[in-house]
């Protein structure tokens, strides 16, 4: 009778640890309503460009957070093309994903695939910079870009009284433009403050430095820079260092990369509005889930930055993401 006992004991035992473990396996891995507990969940992703170490670190932290959901991240690279990036989100919907984060090549162009999504019921969270039409999209989750201007053009102002700056920006990407509007709004009414250029550049190292190379062979005086993103600054401040005139010229980014924050460090730029790459991805992946689970979720999500400079470098991370 006691091993009876024993044997009865153990076994309901197992079948209510056996209950909970797939009580957690199912919350951890399906968390959207009516879904197959043996079937993951698949997401997909695709960024304007992966020839920027920012979005890697972006996708990298959303893909944390899918897998350790059990789930599968896709990420596609449109390369700066959006009929490429249009067509990928075709892709993804054919694949059957329930969800997309998207971050557009051109916020006006894409508007089809949005369209699509919508079509197939598939809920799109775009990511770091917005979208034209948001009413097709869940949710915006991105960095406060005003405000990453005003705080370039606020540090400038405190350490320079005159500047002739060169502002180098990518007109179809939205959240550059914003952080410009922010820069030109805080000098505006301060005439020893001149703007001297502004170029248009695809926000990517290689295609910066050639810009910078033909505003050289120009002549142009100036001493500042204010980059789009980091990967302009520092394509910029290549093409400087080429010509031996970058410790001329005060140089600002925005991004807080780790190259950005190690040219801070060496003295050769001035500044870089920090995003915070792993803290958005998070928050991005967390809306999804909580999207998919149909609770109600916030339709702008603003993840604030901070500039760094070599009076604050020693707080942050040098060789990492924030």
């Amino acid at each position: 009778m006691k091993k009876k006992r024993f044997f009865i004991q153990a076994l309901a035992l197992f079948m209510v640890s056996a209950v909970l473990a797939g009580g957690i396996a199912y919350h951890r891995g399906h968390r959207a309503a009516g879904a197959d507990s043996h079937k993951p969940l698949k997401f997909g992703a695709t960024y304007m460009t992966m020839n920027n170490p920012y979005f890697t670190a972006l996708n990298e932290s959303i893909r944390e957070e899918v897998e350790a959901n059990g789930d599968i991240l896709i990420t596609r690279d449109p390369a700066q093309d959006q009929e490429r990036q249009n067509a990928q989100i075709q892709e993804m919907l054919d694949e059957g994903v329930a969800g997309i984060f998207v971050n557009p090549v051109d916020w006006v162009e894409i508007t089809p695939a949005l369209q699509a999504c919508q079509e197939a019921e598939v809920p799109v969270f775009n990511v770091d910079t917005d979208v034209k039409d948001t009413q097709y999209v869940a949710t915006v989750i991105q960095s406060d870009n005003y405000q990453a201007g005003v705080q370039c053009a606020r540090d400038l102002m405190a350490k320079r009284d005159s500047a002739r700056i060169v502002v180098m920006n990518h007109y179809n990407i939205r959240s550059t433009l914003q952080r410009v509007q922010g820069f030109m709004d805080t000098i505006e009414g301060h005439p020893a403050y001149q703007v001297v250029e502004e170029k248009s550049t695809t926000s990517e190292f290689e295609v910066s430095m050639e810009v910078m190379r033909q505003i050289l062979d120009t002549g142009l005086r100036f001493d500042v820079v204010l980059g789009g993103n980091d990967p302009t600054a520092l394509g910029a401040l290549a093409a400087l260092q080429m010509r031996h005139v970058a410790e001329r010229v005060m140089i600002y980014g925005i991004d807080g990369s780790p190259d950005s924050k190690a040219m801070i460090q060496q003295g050769y730029m001035e500044g870089t509005s920090a995003q915070k790459p792993i803290q958005m991805g998070r928050i991005s992946a967390q809306a999804a889930y909580d999207y998919l689970e149909g609770k109600k979720i916030e339709k702008d999500i603003t993840v604030e930055v901070t500039l760094i400079t070599r009076e604050n470098l020693e707080e942050f991370d040098v060789d990492g993401w924030q």
